[in-house]
């Protein structure tokens, strides 16, 4: 069995759409999704600096942008050989896409909102979040509650992402948790917490506009790694799931349980794929980084898909 997956925040890298766009048809969709975002995808997926596709707003229309990009280029809608999909935390929306719970453009338009909204909230409130690595998870998880702290990202092979103060957050790396090291990361607030709960209502409003159909694959949700087949519910899940933890640790356990053999992460790919080998080390993993991984990323899809 194969599993398709849209990576997060945080994923980006400067340029990774480049090679993409010497294609008239991925340039054409990027194009579109651009109008629809009032963003120029292009540019920032092409020739933007680290800096600035790591304003939250930005980054999350152009990591969900190339995942759709990159799964129609790669797939051409023939999606027989997947099993399942999933994505990590902002990645949902792109996975949802391509489950067909909503079509492309309306996907853009949730996750130019999503950004946006996620970065009002944590405007202003000295806030941020930080890797915690190593260390066993029942002790890194009661050290950061003792700090007021949240275990905002559960990533598994060793890996909790904190968020909260930033004074809780400098507390907690001067003196991380037994057989862990602390690295904070370069993002404005503390997502998934109750930081982000102004965003979550717009949103909801937003998603209730949204004709969601039945996803054409079964779907792993982030919230506690169940697998959804309801499409309202999904979307559900994805609003909700703003403010509240990611649990990939169990979207990957789930993959493993239902016989997941191979996952093709799409662009920018590498951190799943990283977290999988690590966590699940008998389930093979593709990253999807170029055109040229195309051929390849399909033979992998014929080898784990078994048509």
């Amino acid at each position: 069995m194969l599993a398709l997956l849209a990576p997060g925040q945080g994923s980006q890298t400067s340029g990774f759409l480049a090679p993409w766009l010497e294609s008239e048809l991925a340039t054409s969709l990027i194009n579109i999704w651009s109008d629809v975002t009032e963003l120029d995808l292009t540019r920032l997926g092409s020739t933007a600096d680290a800096d600035e596709i790591r304003d939250t707003s930005k980054a999350q229309p152009l990591l969900v942008a190339g995942a759709l990009m990159s799964a129609g280029w790669c797939f051409e809608g023939d999606y027989s050989n997947i099993s399942y999909f999933a994505g990590h935390s902002v990645g949902e929306i792109g996975a949802a896409a391509l489950a067909q719970v909503m079509d492309a453009n309306t996907a853009m338009k949730l996750v130019r909102a999503r950004g946006v909204e996620m970065a009002k909230a944590a405007d202003g409130t000295n806030t941020g979040m930080s890797a915690v690595l190593g260390g066993d998870r029942d002790v890194v998880v009661a050290a950061l509650h003792a700090l007021g702290l949240t275990p905002a990202n559960e990533n598994g092979a060793g890996q909790i992402v904190a968020a909260g103060s930033l004074a809780a957050l400098a507390t907690l790396a001067e003196n991380p948790p037994e057989g862990s090291r602390v690295r904070a990361l370069a993002v404005s607030g503390a997502f998934h917490t109750s930081t982000m709960a102004p965003a979550v209502p717009i949103l909801a409003e937003m998603a209730k506009e949204i004709s969601a159909g039945e996803p054409m694959l079964p779907f792993i949700s982030n919230k506690d790694g169940a697998i959804i087949d309801n499409g309202r519910e999904i979307l559900d899940r994805i609003v909700g799931q703003i403010a509240g933890p990611v649990r990939w640790d169990l979207c990957m356990e789930t993959m493993a349980k239902s016989g997941v053999t191979g996952v093709i992460e799409l662009p920018p790919s590498g951190t799943l794929a990283g977290l999988i080998k690590r966590a699940q080390p008998t389930i093979e993993t593709f990253a999807l980084k170029t055109p040229e991984d195309v051929p390849a990323a399909r033979e992998f899809a014929k080898k784990h898909g078994g048509n």
